[in-house]
């Protein structure tokens, strides 16, 4: 089963220590060399960004940086797991090293393979 993890942190506007990438980049080699996770990236800050929003077909888009939110995405981790349990554990992971924020995780859905796409 595959799991998205997305992190959601308040944007402190301070990059990451030397020292907190390389425990990071860590951490992910291990994952990924068990074959929990998939893939990850972070975000770079909300200023950086745009919200785009459809409301009764007008479109409505507005800049970065968010300030009216409490938290923003500060990326995502593509998980494979056994299980919903596994992906919690996972994420306990990560959160650990992180320090602070919250994960949301999602189950993907995963289209049964038709005889036309063998």
């Amino acid at each position: 089963m595959r799991f998205l993890s997305i992190y959601k942190t308040r944007e402190t506007g301070v990059p990451p220590t030397p020292e907190h990438m390389a425990a990071m980049e860590k951490l992910i080699g291990e994952m990924m060399a068990t074959g929990v996770l998939v893939g990850t990236e972070g975000c770079l800050p909300s200023a950086k960004g745009a919200r785009v929003r459809v409301a009764e077909g007008a479109f409505t888009v507005t800049d970065g940086p968010f300030v009216e939110t409490k938290e923003v995405v500060g990326g995502f981790a593509l998980l494979e797991a056994k299980s919903k349990e596994e992906a919690i554990e996972a994420t306990k992971t990560f959160l650990k090293l992180v320090g602070e924020g919250e994960c949301e995780i999602r189950q993907l859905y995963e289209a049964p393979v038709t005889a036309a796409a063998r």
